[in-house]
C-alpha cells in the first residue's frame, strides 16, 4: 500500500493543495476551523509531510530530531547573559538531553534538527520535525498520542522519559522513583530528619510524580506518615518558583520541616536562595535537596544534595536506538530504564 500523499489529504478534506501546504508551512496563516478539518484527514490517512528534496532519491535525510516543550527558566537565562562563563552552571535539564543527542549524531553521521517550542499547538511541532527527518525522539507530554502513532507508521520514533504510552516504540526512562525513594531514605536513617515536606509540580509530569512516588515509599518504609498530594505543587519548576514555594512552607503555621525535598535541581537552588534570604542555614537548619544533577548543582553553596540522572546519556542512547531502528525496523521494541546516582552534598549535611 503506497504511503499517503498532499493530494489525498487534499481531496478526503476538501480543500486545495496549496491549503494543505499552508496548513504545514504557516498554520497561522489558515482558519482554525479549515487547519483541524486537514490535520483531522492527515492523521485518519496516516499521512506525514515529507521532507526536503534532497532526500527524494535515498528517501533519507541524514537529520535526526529532537521535541521537547520550551520550558525555559527565566532565572538560569540570565545568569547566562550576565555571566559569560555561567553557560554550563546554567545548562537544563534539556539542553544536556541536545549535547547528548548532537554528540551521538554526529558520531553516526547525523544532524540534529530541534523543535522546542509548542508555539502554535503540538501538530506545528510535528510539522517542523517529521516530514524532515529520518526519526526522532520526543519527550513525554510533548506531542498528542494519535500523532505519534500516525507518524510512528512512517518514521523510528523514541520516546524520552514518562510512561511507555505506545508499546511499540522505543523507550527510555530514568529510575525516578527509586532515586528519589534513596535519597528520602538518606535524610531519614543517616541524618535523623522526620519532617519531610515534598515540593512537587504538575501532576501531569510523569518524571515529578514518579519522583514523589519514591518518597512516598521512603517515608512508608520509616514508619512516617506517608502523604496523599506534594506538601506544595508548583507549575513551571523554576527557581523562581522554588523560592516562592521555601517562602510559603516558611511561613506556615506550626513547625518548620527538617527539610524541604523537591522534584528537580532548579526548585531547590531557588530555594536556598530565600532560605539565605531569611537567614535559614542550610543544612543546620533545614536541609534541602533537588533531582537531575544539573551542573549548577555542584557550584552552588551549600552545595546541593541530589540525585544524578545520567541526562547525557539518555540523549546518546536515543540516537542509538534510532540509528538501530533505521537499521532494523522489524526489530523488538525496548523499553529501557537508566541507573541514577545519589549524590551526598553540604545541603544535607554531608560533604
Amino acid at each position: 500500500m503506497s504511503a499517503p500523499t498532499v493530494y489525498d489529504v487534499a481531496e478526503r478534506s476538501g480543500v486545495s493543495i496549496a491549503t494543505v501546504s499552508r496548513v504545514y508551512r504557516n498554520p497561522d496563516s489558515v482558519r482554525a476551523q479549515t487547519r483541524e478539518r486537514v490535520l483531522e484527514a492527515a492523521r485518519e490517512l496516516g499521512y506525514v509531510p515529507s521532507g526536503n528534496a534532497r532526500g527524494l532519491a535515498s528517501r533519507t535525510t541524514g537529520v535526526l530530531g529532537l521535541c521537547f516543550p520550551d520550558y525555559a527558566d527565566p532565572d538560569a537565562e540570565a545568569d547566562a547573559e550576565n555571566d559569560s562563563g555561567a553557560d554550563d552552571a546554567a545548562m537544563l535539564y534539556s539542553d544536556q538531553i541536545i549535547r547528548g543527542m548532537e554528540r551521538a549524531a554526529r558520531r553516526h553521521g547525523y544532524a540534529l534538527l530541534i523543535a522546542a517550542s509548542l508555539q502554535g499547538g503540538p501538530e506545528s511541532l510535528v510539522a517542523k520535525v517529521a516530514g524532515r527527518v529520518d526519526g526522532f525522539a520526543v519527550l513525554a507530554q510533548t506531542v498528542p498520542t494519535e500523532d505519534l502513532e500516525v507518524i510512528s507508521r512512517r518514521l523510528p520514533v523514541v520516546m524520552l522519559a514518562g510512561p511507555r504510552e505506545i508499546d511499540h516504540l522505543d523507550h527510555l526512562v530514568v529510575a525516578n522513583a527509586a532515586g528519589e525513594r534513596e535519597l528520602t531514605r538518606h535524610l531519614i536513617e543517616d541524618h535523623g530528619l522526620r519532617r519531610l515536606a515534598f515540593v512537587g509540580g504538575d501532576p501531569d509530569s510523569p518524571d515529578a510524580e514518579a519522583r514523589f512516588r519514591g518518597f512516598r515509599e521512603a517515608c512508608g518504609d520509616a514508619g512516617l506518615p506517608v502523604p496523599e498530594a506534594p506538601d506544595l505543587r508548583t507549575g513551571m519548576m523554576t527557581r523562581a518558583e522554588g523560592a516562592r514555594a521555601a517562602e510559603t512552607l516558611l511561613d506556615r503555621g506550626g513547625e518548620r520541616p527538617d527539610a524541604m525535598v523537591f522534584a528537580n535541581d532548579q526548585m531547590a537552588v531557588g530555594a536556598l536562595r530565600a532560605l539565605e534570604r531569611r537567614e535559614v542555614r542550610v543544612p543546620e537548619d533545614m536541609a534541602v535537596t533537588g533531582f537531575d544533577g544539573i551542573p549548577l548543582s555542584r557550584i552552588v553553596r551549600p552545595s546541593l544534595t541530589t540525585v544524578r540522572q545520567p541526562i547525557r546519556q539518555l540523549g546518546e542512547q536515543a540516537v542509538e536506538l534510532l540509528v538501530q531502528r533505521l537499521a532494523d525496523p522489524s526489530r523488538e521494541p525496548v523499553s529501557l530504564e537508566l541507573p541514577v546516582s545519589l549524590a551526598r552534598r553540604a545541603s544535607c549535611g554531608c560533604g
